[in-house]
């Protein structure tokens, strides 16, 4: 039986692009799939997979925030690391047309315009990361220092302890 092309999404074309290895990994996106299962479902530890977050600042700049899915954003922290006064969840319905990602492909590679990105610092701890491709039921597995200097990010202290 001949094996199905891999769909590549634009994440994946950025990192062959720019020579960074990756692995791709995908899983049947239907019903509601939360992180931490996405990591189950991939066989992959949940401190290893990382979910992307878009703040919007009081200030009204964007953030990116990039945690491990069993984690929560803790926001003073995260406005701390920026240093904004507060910063606040984007609304679902502002995602698609400020990064162009929905909500569960959102991705801190390719988004329609460069945000400052973070990266709990549990992404040291680990030796490849898995984020998102771009796309419901696709996902990437790179090496995290590859992948925050690719996105010009920096490494904080952002989740709730």
């Amino acid at each position: 039986m001949a094996k199905n092309k891999e769909e590549k999404t634009n994440v994946m074309r950025t990192l062959e692009q720019r020579k960074i290895p990756y692995t791709a990994h995908s899983y049947d996106p239907d019903g509601p799939i939360d992180g931490v299962s996405v990591a189950q479902i991939l066989g992959q530890p949940a401190e290893q997979v990382f979910k992307t977050l878009v703040t919007k600042a009081a200030s009204g700049a964007y953030y990116v925030f990039d945690i491990p899915v069993a984690e929560n954003l803790d926001l003073k922290k995260a406005a701390k690391a920026v240093g904004e006064k507060s910063v606040a969840m984007l609304p679902q319905k502002e995602l698609l047309p400020l990064t162009g990602y929905v909500h569960g492909g959102c991705s801190p590679v390719g988004m329609s315009k460069h945000f400052p990105t973070y990266f709990a610092e549990e992404v040291i701890l680990v030796d490849t990361m898995i984020c998102s491709a771009g796309k419901v039921g696709h996902q990437v597995e790179v090496a995290p220092d590859a992948l925050i200097a690719l996105v010009d990010g920096q490494v904080a202290d952002l989740t709730v302890q």
